[in-house]
């Protein structure tokens, strides 16, 4: 078996990386644990990347680095430290330096470790699954249309290669910056569609008539949404050729499906248009993820930004790898994703110790939280409650929560980190009461699925039972 070199001088690689995410030195010690000046001499050739710090680098950019470095046994090791480390397995857990020494000493056995433990996560992938289909009462139902579409966005990683570039080329194209003006004078001039507000509580947010070639906006809507929903026809319109084709291969076969899908992605190159890939990136990256910095510096709501935030995704130019959901006020789920290693339950709600919650009942208040999931990895995530007006008294304005987040390792990156204690106490959260293995929360609406369930008529806890 080769070995690890350990004198591997590739101080230039690691810069390259640095750049590419554009991230300075001091982040990037901080997501490998070294200092700043360690890292400096790596960079600069006066110190070599021993495999603790290929390991470091591999673990903290799992994208980026293997392609820059390939190594094919560091990525071995960082599986089986994953393995060895996994708090979700109760018994045997080793540290570190044990799961290092375990894999040079017995190769075969540490690359088995690995796979059992690939095969495990992928049955815990499977359970959650079953759970979301008990929860939707469909255990003899096909996936429903809506179902579908936001299986086949999750899959892709909420990123969309073509449309994305095609709506960059044309931002970059433009004079200037897609203001409602330009974009109604696109419309006007490319697709002879002429822009018109309406008034009524109809509850349409826009109408177009493509027969009179005129497109209607609700004038009780923000600028932001109004501004959104004439880019979605710009797109639909600009991109039809290119939304076809994703559509024509997506393995969707329902006329449904296949219609969410379309709107999804007129949805998805509209917001690509208002906030250009390579701008926004560099901009979040500038202002620290500060949400409201970014939809000034673009002219979007508060929700856009968070939604392109999260889908910063393209190879070679990632983004912070972010979670990002919206929650009604009866704490469903409407919106999801994650590129990260949480995963919402697909269907019902959220766990009720997450922040989200408390946001819903406190609109245009930002609230932060530090929180761990069942496999010992921590969040930092913002949410903010929202309010949409309705434009009339006889119509109830829609009132949601937004969240956003990322792995405690970004949290230099991520302004709503500031003044938090990463290293300090953190809210224990789940996905799914059905699944999570927490004997002690205090929010549990019942026992996990296949529990050995304990019951004393003299002891009351703040559940009525204990389970194995």
């Amino acid at each position: 078996m080769t070995r690890v070199s350990r004198h591997v001088y590739a101080g230039h690689l690691v810069r390259d990386l640095r750049r590419r995410l554009a991230i300075n030195q001091a982040a990037m010690a901080l997501r490998l644990d070294l200092s700043v000046s360690y890292l400096s001499q790596i960079e600069n050739g006066d110190r070599p990347l021993t495999p603790a710090v290929q390991v470091a680098l591999a673990r903290a950019f799992p994208v980026d680095w293997p392609a820059i470095h390939p190594q094919d046994e560091t990525t071995r090791m960082v599986d089986l430290i994953e393995a060895a480390t996994d708090p979700t397995v109760p018994d045997g857990r080793m540290n570190e330096a044990d799961a290092q020494r375990a894999f040079r000493q017995q190769p075969l056995l540490a690359e088995r470790l690995s796979a059992v433990h690939a095969a495990f996560q992928r049955s815990q992938q499977q359970l959650r699954m079953l759970d979301d289909t008990v929860e939707a009462g469909a255990v003899e139902v096909g996936r429903m249309p809506w179902e579908e579409v936001r299986d086949w966005f999750h899959t892709h990683n909420n990123y969309i290669d073509r449309l994305d570039r095609a709506a960059e080329g044309m931002s970059r194209d433009a004079t200037l910056d897609f203001t409602l003006d330009v974009l109604t004078r696109r419309l006007r001039d490319s697709f002879g569609v002429r822009v018109e507000e309406f008034r009524g509580a109809s509850g349409a947010l826009r109408v177009f008539d493509a027969d009179s070639r005129v497109f209607r906006v609700d004038s009780a809507q923000s600028v932001e949404t109004n501004r959104f929903s004439i880019a979605h026809l710009l797109a639909r319109l600009e991109f039809a050729d290119e939304i076809a084709d994703v559509v024509a291969g997506s393995g969707i076969v329902s006329d449904a499906g296949r219609q969410l899908l379309e709107a999804g992605l007129s949805n998805y190159a509209a917001g690509a248009l208002l906030m250009p890939y390579g701008r926004f990136r560099a901009a979040a990256r500038e202002t620290r993820h500060d949400i409201d910095r970014l939809r000034q510096l673009f002219g979007v709501s508060f929700e856009q930004a968070c939604h392109r935030l999260s889908n910063l995704q393209r190879p070679g130019a990632l983004g912070i790898p972010f979670f990002f959901c919206r929650v009604d006020m009866a704490g469903n789920i409407t919106k999801r994703h994650s590129a990260t290693r949480l995963q919402f339950a697909r269907f019902g709600g959220a766990c009720p110790l997450w922040i989200v919650h408390d946001a819903v009942a406190i609109p245009d208040r930002i609230l932060v939280q530090l929180a761990e999931t069942p496999d010992g990895k921590r969040y930092v995530s913002m949410a903010k409650g929202l309010v949409k007006p309705s434009g009339s008294f006889a119509r109830t304005p829609r009132r949601y929560a937004v969240a956003l987040g990322c792995e405690d390792m970004y949290a230099a990156d991520f302004i709503y980190a500031d003044g938090m204690r990463t290293d300090g106490a953190a809210t224990p959260i789940g996905i799914s009461c059905r699944i999570c293995p927490r004997d002690d929360c205090d929010q549990r609406a019942f026992p996990p699925a296949a529990a050995t369930l304990s019951i004393n008529p003299d002891r009351r806890g703040v559940v009525p039972y204990v389970f194995s």
